[in-house]
């Protein structure tokens, strides 16, 4: 069996017509730009705000390291505030440090999860600072009813974590509004690069339905990308590590303009749910503990996992076909020696476990068993020990602070 670490993309969807009635929030704003990737949003928000005389940000110290080097190279001075193991901020230690004076507060959305978006609102409104959710792993989500992105003063989504789309970063002003970034002048991606994103989202929709073969026309999509680095053919990726502001300006494909009218967004949202809700009813079946049960609005992007070794973990279950994910093993270099200890347990911890709309009920069950069959899941008594030795400790992060790169 292979079970895919993304959604993948059919002829179906690429050919079927567009989808009536209205489209959900992010997508019926009207102030929104649609770069290539979120990080690019990230990067030209800034870039204004900073220009704006809002330099100083605070930031979460669990983070993937993309963001945050955006931010920065903005001109940004950024300070972190500590995560938890719970994925949720130490508000008393925020609190304190917008006492100390901030002019941004950047939050992030983990896994599909809200974060306390009305106390950070709060906390925003109660000093005068602007609120910038990410929102790139949490498409589709809801807190207390109301679409997560929307609460911000302004929100990033990367549309291709939750969309079988090849790119694209969004930037929703709610409030604020930089009208010169709603007529951004964006470059096309080019030719070379929506082929081969095509290309790979189909294989992977293939391949989940015919290992074997789609394992074969994967292996000649490899050895073409080696052929075109041969040949040094200039392409722009999308999920890899680091920022190029020289990118920043590029926009989102052509063909992931063509799709997002196509697709479901409600059934892609009650899907991923529902696999979730399996996984999770499987698991505690079991006696295995879940880290995050579904919460209501909540459109999950993965299921976390915690293991005891992250790196083995993963590649126990790539042996059996299953493509778990190794979340955010580091983030931004810069504060590498600034993160509490919450974000370390994280860091060392969560794999991600795929549940998007392709998988069905029998690949959940799949991954279910190998999980348990394989041992490689964080003990309840070791992740209790753990997380009691991980309270916040604000000395280590809060005295953090980056000057503008």
């Amino acid at each position: 069996m292979y079970v895919s670490a993304w959604q993948g993309l059919t002829f179906h969807t690429l050919c079927k017509s567009p989808q009536p009635g209205p489209v959900p929030f992010p997508f019926d704003v009207p102030h929104k730009t649609c770069f290539h990737t979120a990080r690019s949003a990230i990067y030209q928000l800034f870039v204004q705000l900073v220009q704006a005389g809002r330099k100083r940000v605070l930031a979460p110290d669990y983070h993937m390291g993309n963001e945050l080097r955006a931010i920065r190279a903005a001109g940004a001075d950024v300070r972190l505030y500590p995560v938890g193991a719970d994925m949720q901020p130490d508000l008393d230690e925020l609190r304190r440090l917008c006492r100390q004076g901030a002019d941004v507060l950047f939050t992030i959305h983990y896994a599909g999860w809200p974060q306390p978006l009305r106390d950070l609102r709060t906390l925003c409104d109660e000093y005068g600072m602007v609120l910038v959710e990410d929102c790139a792993l949490a498409l589709l989500s809801e807190s207390g009813g109301r679409p997560v992105g929307s609460f911000g003063d302004y929100a990033v989504f990367c549309l291709y974590k939750t969309l079988p789309v090849p790119d694209g970063g969004m930037l929703v002003q709610n409030k604020n509004v930089f009208h010169e970034l709603d007529a951004w002048p964006l470059q096309p991606i080019g030719t070379v690069f929506e082929a081969g994103r095509l290309a790979e989202l189909w294989i992977d929709a293939f391949r989940s339905q015919y290992p074997r073969a789609g394992a074969a026309l994967a292996s000649c999509k490899r050895g073409l990308g080696a052929l075109l680095n041969t040949l040094h053919v200039t392409r722009v990726p999308v999920g890899d590590i680091g920022f190029d502001p020289g990118q920043s300006s590029l926009a989102m494909s052509r063909w992931s303009e063509r799709i997002l009218p196509r697709l479901d967004y409600l059934k892609i949202r009650s899907l991923r749910r529902d696999n979730y809700q399996l996984m999770s009813h499987l698991f505690h079946h079991a006696g295995h503990p879940v880290f995050r049960p579904l919460e209501a609005g909540v459109c999950p992007l993965f299921f976390p996992l915690l293991v005891r070794d992250k790196h083995s973990a993963a590649r126990a279950l790539w042996s059996h076909g299953i493509m778990a994910t190794e979340l955010w093993n580091e983030g931004d270099p810069a504060f590498a020696r600034s993160e509490g200890a919450g974000t370390q347990f994280l860091r060392r911890h969560v794999l991600e476990l795929p549940i998007h709309q392709d998988i069905n009920d029998s690949k959940i069950r799949y991954m279910v068993q190998q999980v348990l069959r394989l041992k490689i899941s964080l003990e309840p008594a070791m992740d209790n020990a753990l997380r009691k030795t991980m309270a916040p400790t604000p000395c280590a992060v809060s005295g953090t602070c980056v000057g503008s790169a």
